[in-house]
């Protein structure tokens, strides 16, 4: 006979279903049909006292009706969703509004939810930081952005070092960059990514402009688009990373080893919440990388879109919308583009992070070359604050763009608290 079960932590399997309800009406969830499905599921049967039967093959065949004998290696359809489903937990927790609501977890190297009552205080991050993770089902994604990375890393070390080694010209930089550096950990440089067409939210129903050479996107049974070889392996979007975001990590990588700080790249679509407790993290690109906008929308200076327009919100001042771009635009006759630079002490992860990202890929240019050159960073922080080194902050920059090459970055607006 079935039974309920009673969580962990004296919570109310009622109040439970209710809060699973909560997260999957949110747009995290409820775009998707392939996360609510495995999350519901898991949740139902864990309060029904059924976790022990939590098998990655048996998820594969009653959530997403595989057959019983598919190759979980070649399918890793529960794990990559397990994983995402992780990350949108975090990022629901993340806003300020859910903080004290009833918790419901999926701890990295399990499948088996956990419930715990609403805190007083600061809720704690999703996934339990001492386990150790599970290993990358897609290991070769930042093994091919590292390959691609080492090139551009190369041609740009030895402009980097010599801006550096500038005697007197690096002070500023020095300062920004100080909180990064000085920690023990090593750093996390994410890089944001075009959507994966074998994940939600991207369906058959949305293909990819890319794929129109090939024909149409094969659909599995779940109905999700999927790439049957490798040569359209490389046309999804977990395995390529704009170049104007390869040039910006290039010149952060040659930045960060100048002065002996070791680095590890990540591609947004693979990068989850544990990674980013583990040290400094430095967010690249901008509506490309939902963590670059789940980080700064509450801060004063964020990234707005509606319909074809892109800009960046003043919470000071939310009717100014000129510090725009409208993507129906030709890109050679965009004249100008702006970027974001943010850097936070992250009250969830209690780590450092600093933010790179522009309207358009000109803009991400020029704010990592903002970043990386001791002049920029000198001149546009000559009216600062005399401690803003010890202070959060976040810079607007603006670059002319001239046949589709971004200029100089310029400084149009600092804040500091």
């Amino acid at each position: 006979m079935e039974h309920t079960f009673n969580p962990p932590g004296n919570v109310d399997p009622e109040a439970v279903r209710e809060q699973l309800e909560r997260m999957l009406s949110n747009p995290l969830f409820k775009n998707s049909k392939r996360y609510p499905s495995l999350l519901r599921y898991v949740v139902e049967q864990t309060l029904q006292g059924r976790a022990a039967d939590f098998k990655e093959r048996t998820l594969g065949i009653e959530v997403f009706g595989r057959d019983p004998y598919y190759e979980t290696n070649l399918d890793p359809v529960v794990r990559t969703t397990a994983g995402e489903i992780r990350k949108r937990i975090a990022q629901y927790y993340y806003e300020p509004a859910h903080a004290g609501e009833l918790r419901i977890d999926l701890p990295i190297g399990s499948y088996v939810p956990e419930f715990h009552p609403p805190s007083p205080e600061r809720p704690a991050a999703p996934g339990a930081a001492h386990e150790a993770p599970v290993p990358d089902p897609h290991p070769h994604h930042a093994v091919q952005v590292r390959y691609l990375l080492a090139a551009v890393a190369t041609a740009v070390c030895l402009a980097a070092l010599v801006l550096w080694l500038r005697p007197g010209s690096a002070g500023a930089l020095d300062q920004f960059w100080k909180p990064v550096v000085d920690s023990p950990s090593n750093v996390l440089l994410c890089v944001g990514q075009r959507r994966f067409l074998a994940t939600e939210p991207e369906s058959a129903g949305q293909k990819d402009a890319d794929f129109g050479r090939f024909g149409d996107v094969p659909v599995n049974k779940a109905g999700v688009a999927v790439a049957p070889n490798l040569f359209k392996l490389y046309y999804m979007g977990s395995q390529n990373v704009a170049l104007t975001d390869v040039v910006t990590i290039g010149r952060l990588v040659a930045l960060l080893q100048s002065k002996g700080k070791p680095a590890r790249i990540r591609g947004e679509s693979v990068a989850d919440f544990s990674e980013l407790r583990d040290g400094p993290v430095v967010l690249v690109g901008a509506f490309n990388n939902d963590w670059t906008l789940r980080l700064t929308g509450p801060l004063r200076f964020s990234f707005e879109r509606e319909n074809d327009t892109f800009w960046i919100k003043d919470r000071d001042h939310p009717e100014r919308k000129n510090r725009s771009v409208n993507y129906t635009t030709s890109y050679l006759q965009l004249t100008q583009d702006y970027a974001l630079i943010s850097r936070v002490l992250d009250p969830t992860t209690e780590r450092m992070v600093v933010v790179a990202g522009g309207l358009t890929g000109f803009g991400t240019v020029a704010a990592g070359e903002f970043l990386a050159n001791p002049e920029f960073m000198r001149e546009s922080l000559k009216g600062a604050p005399a401690n803003w080194s010890r202070r959060n902050l976040q810079v607007v920059i603006a670059t002319d763009v001239i046949n589709g090459h971004s200029g100089p970055p310029r400084m149009v607006e600092t804040y500091f608290w």
